[in-house]
């Protein structure tokens, strides 16, 4: 059969995709290694967010890990191969394989594409560290399947998941050792991010250990660290990082290059070395979210099926991303030290312990941090530009998509000052940090960026 457009791979990129062609009422044929939906639904977004969602309140474990289970069969049902039918997307269960740029082979069947998109995704990354590969451990794809708490559980990696696992598991009950290579957690957030995370994780009782390597996993489960220090731990979690999915796709038959990493070569369109042929998602070792996967994939689809006038670009600047601990941390655009090289970039700063809300809730842990720089032409009228935010509070995730908002539609960082925002509430805080780049206001005023 001929299709316009084969998107290969049914995570969140490769729906995003297809769902993009399905409304340019393209024919569409997806091809997923497994049930649509991938590693999000099954073992990601969805069941690491019920858990902590289900942690912060006190639930039972039981009641927890059968809330996991309700919420990712709720979810999955609206991207079962019958459901994506009926939006008009034709569904095969099987591996993929390319036989040329428009030809693609899956569960014995031959398809001819005027098109094709690459959303194959990511795996969890498993470190060469001696004896680990024989050892019991787990990844986000599988400690969903736990039946209890670990007792103690070793967490290997200080990223977002890392620290989003190991704080919901220590109020589950489990004791919790959290263990990050770099010199910090969260190594590519703002420091005060970092600090402010570490100092909470440590208050609920989780052991961190930064700046130091696991060089060894005994037969008896012990990990080695590079101090000579030991941790005994009834679980092991891995969270180091994710790999690209890429093997037994055959991409040089295509013409597909990948980097280094294993990662497909993508330009600023999406497109791969061979023409007709985009990629999108975790496999491209850009943004590793769901949203920037469906926002890809919307903008390879309209490249690769040459729906606009002129190709469009892929613009992540102004993406933002949330860390879901408590308190969450908000990210869009520069950190202070990558704004730093920016010439005239100022940072405006405001603890919580200086908002109300904060106050009245006693969650002053955290801080909003606006990153503004001068506007061609115009300089600091108007307070500028923003270039970046981070936002660690209660409500972080929520209040982050106001400076998101004011990047992507490159408004005056004056604005966010001068919309009224209602009192007392977390987003408050934005407008009284924002105020520091027309004003002083509480003493405070924005400063130059500073490199760490």
């Amino acid at each position: 059969m001929v299709y316009d457009l084969v998107v290969i791979g049914g995570g969140a990129a490769g729906l995003g995709a297809a769902r993009a062609a399905a409304r340019a009422r393209a024919t569409v044929l997806l091809v997923s290694d497994g049930a649509p939906g991938g590693d999000c639904t099954f073992y990601g977004c969805v069941p690491s967010k019920t858990l902590i969602e289900a942690a912060r309140q006190g639930l039972p474990y039981p009641k927890t890990a059968q809330r996991v289970r309700d919420v990712v069969a709720r979810v999955a049902a609206t991207e079962r191969p019958e459901a994506l039918r009926r939006e008009g997307i034709d569904v095969l269960l099987g591996r993929a394989r390319l036989l040329s740029a428009s030809q693609v082979v899956a569960g014995g069947h031959r398809v001819q594409a005027g098109a094709v998109i690459l959303a194959t995704g990511s795996r969890p990354t498993v470190p060469a560290i001696p004896g680990l590969a024989t050892a019991r451990f787990l990844t986000n794809e599988t400690i969903f399947d736990l039946r209890e708490p670990p007792a103690s559980l070793a967490v290997l990696g200080g990223g977002a998941v890392g620290c989003e696992l190991a704080q919901a598991f220590a109020r589950l009950g489990s004791r919790v050792t959290l263990v990050e290579a770099a010199d910090r957690l969260l190594p590519r957030e703002e420091p005060q991010a970092s600090w402010t995370v570490t100092r909470v994780l440590a208050r609920e009782g989780v052991e961190v250990r930064t700046g130091v390597m696991v060089e060894k996993v005994a037969a008896d489960g012990r990990l080695l660290l590079s101090r000579g220090e030991e941790i005994a731990t009834d679980q092991l979690l891995v969270t180091v990082g994710r790999t690209p999915v890429t093997e037994d796709l055959d991409l040089a038959a295509a013409g597909v290059a990948t980097d280094q990493q294993g990662y497909v070569t993508t330009d600023g369109y999406l497109r791969t070395t061979a023409k007709g042929v985009c990629a999108v998602g975790d496999v491209t070792g850009r943004l590793p979210f769901t949203h920037a996967a469906y926002e890809m994939g919307r903008v390879a689809v309209g490249n690769v099926l040459g729906r606009w006038r002129r190709p469009r670009r892929y613009r992540p600047h102004a993406t933002p991303w949330v860390t879901f601990t408590e308190p969450e941390v908000g990210r869009v655009g520069l950190t202070e030290a990558q704004a730093a090289r920016v010439p005239g970039a100022r940072v405006a700063y405001l603890p919580l312990s200086e908002t109300d809300r904060a106050v009245a809730a006693d969650r002053t842990d955290g801080f909003v941090k606006l990153i503004a720089g001068p506007r061609r032409l115009l300089g600091r009228l108007g307070g500028g530009r923003i270039l970046g935010a981070t936002i660690v509070a209660e409500r972080g995730g929520e209040m982050i998509h106001e400076p998101a908002l004011a990047m992507a539609t490159r408004m005056f960082a004056g604005r966010l000052a001068a919309a009224t925002h209602a009192y007392p509430t977390w987003s408050y805080a934005v407008q009284l940090a924002a105020a520091q780049f027309v004003m002083e206001i509480g003493g405070r005023t924005a400063r130059p960026a500073q490199p760490d």
